[in-house]
Order: C-alpha cells, then structure tokens, then sequence
C-alpha cells in the first residue's frame, strides 16, 4: 500500500516556527516530529511505501527520513520547484503510484485508520474519497435573515455545523490520468472538475481525533493535548493485514 505525502509548503501561517523546520518537523512533544507520526501510524497500518513531495526545506525532510528503514518502510522523493498546490506535485509522479493509494498532507495530526480509508475507497468506485471532518463554530453574536429591509428569522448566538476536509484523500489513477503535469493544480480544481463532470466524490465520515497544525492555535493545542492523546496516535498495535488492498 502506497502513500503520497505533502510535504512541500512554506508554512507561513505558523510562523515563526516554520522559519527554521518545514510544518511536518516542528516538534510535537518533547520527542516526535509530526511526520514522525504519521510515519510510525502508517506502518502499524500495513502501508509499506511512502513518496514525499518536497519543496521549502525539503533537504531537511530527506536528511530527517532518509530512505525510510528505520520506520519498516520504502521511502522516495518527488522535488517540486514552485509551488503546485495539493493535486498538481501528484501528477508529476503518477507512474509510480498503484492504481490506489492514500494522499495526506504532512501537517495532520490525527487517529484515522488510513488503511479502512482506503478500503472503503476501493469498495466504493468513487473517483475520490475525502476524510471530513465536523467543525461547530459558536457565533458570537445574534444572526438576522432578511429579505429586502424586512427581517424574517432571527437566531441568538447559533452554532454553526459543517464538514471539512481533513486534508487526508484516497485516490485513483485513472481519475487523474487526464490532468496535465507540472502545473499548479489543487485539491479544489479536482473537485470542482469531477463534479462539473457528474462524477461524484465520496465523504469518508470520521468523529475520532483529528488537529491540523497549519494555524498556531492548532499547534499549540498538539502540544498542549498529546501525552493525553498519545495512547490513540501512537498505539501499540501489531501492523493489519494487507490482504484484500487491490495495487
């Protein structure tokens, strides 16, 4: 089972601490970096190849994983030059991927099973699978409806409930063998595109742990909640089975 990781952004929304790491090697801690995480998740999960799409600092990131056989896992690297966004460095390494595989972001801190993720994509056809998320946002002030000058509905400080994307996709080949390479190309071209085309993309529903440290906040509350969460991110599990997994 395969893994392409996004590792290449500047980091500027947490800064100043990406001035000197790349997001997915600030610490999370006293000895982890994120993508120490992920890396030890996704092996206990039966994944055994990884390809890391670098950019700022990405020297680092290869001197910090290497070839990956300290964690049990095949590790290669894919450089991009300018930025690509989400979809686009995928693209400039398509032939190396299996037909199915995960794409995650390299900042998410989370207890996703990525191998059930996976399979549900490969279960359900879909031309993509997004792992979301519900976010309820408290409004701090009374919400008026109107319609002309006239106000029709009124809401005392409500909360509001909606899904996000976890940053964490599974994906098909041939649903982006169409898209050309080495140009910018995010995650909401491709959905946009594929919904523009009838071609419906699948929630993967997920109420478990989740933190995207791209905003400080984010972050800190890592930190600040990790020896808490540490049992369910860093389980002690013997690795699953990969029978079933279609390559």
């Amino acid at each position: 089972m395969h893994v392409a990781i996004l590792a290449g952004g500047r980091g500027v929304r947490l800064r100043p601490y990406t001035t000197a790491f790349p997001k997915p090697l600030v610490p999370i801690g006293e000895k982890y970096a994120v993508l120490d995480i992920i890396l030890q998740q996704l092996r206990v999960q039966g994944f055994t190849r990884i390809t890391l799409a670098i950019g700022h600092l990405g020297s680092l990131i290869r001197a910090f994983v290497g070839d990956g056989s300290r964690w049990g896992l095949e590790v290669d690297y894919s450089e991009e030059d300018r930025p690509l966004y989400t979809i686009g460095p995928i693209l400039n390494f398509l032939d190396r991927l299996p037909e199915h595989f995960i794409v995650m972001n390299g900042d998410v801190l989370t207890d996703l099973n990525y191998a059930e993720l996976l399979q549900h994509h490969i279960d359900s056809r879909a031309p993509l699978t997004v792992a979301t998320y519900q976010r309820n946002v408290k409004i701090d002030f009374g919400t008026l409806e109107t319609d002309g000058s006239q106000i029709v509905r009124f809401q005392e400080k409500p909360t509001l409930h909606y899904r996000v994307s976890m940053g964490v996709y599974a994906m098909s080949r041939k649903t982006l063998a169409g898209y050309p390479r080495n140009v910018p190309f995010g995650f909401d071209d491709l959905v946009l595109d594929l919904l523009a085309r009838g071609q419906k993309p699948r929630a993967y529903e997920f109420d478990g742990y989740w933190l995207d440290i791209g905003r400080p906040e984010d972050y800190d509350e890592a930190n600040r909640s990790f020896e808490e969460f540490r049992s369910i991110l860093l389980p002690p599990v013997r690795p699953v089975s990969r029978v079933g997994f279609a390559s």
